[in-house]
């Protein structure tokens, strides 16, 4: 493969893909798809675009692109003189991907302390493994607070 045959197949295969990674991280395969045509191509794309190139219905569209917004990943826009919308990448992005990942981490966190605080202080093997357990996640909610910090940092 070559040029843009070449480029063509990589971007279907992207696509595809992170279809497939969001949906193993409890996403519509959708959403996954249309943030990855997003990144992939750098550019706005119009609602009926997107329901085009990936042969699907507005519908279909129309649902995932509303997680998507909701969740701080793209950005609706309107273009005078045309009646639909058009999605981009957001700026912030991958900041907003950290942090929902941090506080879906910080909610997990929580559960297991609220385990550990309901545990009598007799049952002294279970709360040292639920203590591990938080502790876990403790860490990850930092590490992702940490890169956070790096990325907003790096944009300004």
């Amino acid at each position: 493969m070559d040029g843009e045959q070449g480029t063509a197949a990589v971007r279907e295969a992207f696509i595809e893909r992170m279809g497939v990674i969001a949906q193993a991280d409890g996403m519509p395969r959708m959403s996954g798809q249309i943030f990855a045509m997003l990144v992939f191509d750098g550019e706005a794309l119009a609602f009926g675009e997107l329901a085009r190139q990936l042969e699907v219905s507005r519908a279909t569209i129309s649902t995932s692109v509303r997680l998507l917004e909701d969740r701080g990943l793209i950005r609706r826009l309107n273009r005078r003189g045309d009646r639909q919308d058009y999605f981009q990448l957001a700026d912030n992005a991958y900041v907003e991907m950290l942090r929902h990942a941090r506080a879906n981490t910080a909610r997990a966190r929580d559960e297991v302390a609220g385990t550990l605080a309901d545990l009598p202080a007799t049952a002294g093997d279970i709360r040292g493994r639920l203590n591990d357990f938080k502790n876990f996640y403790a860490e990850i909610e930092t590490s992702l607070g940490d890169a956070i910090a790096r990325i907003e940092k790096n944009r300004t």
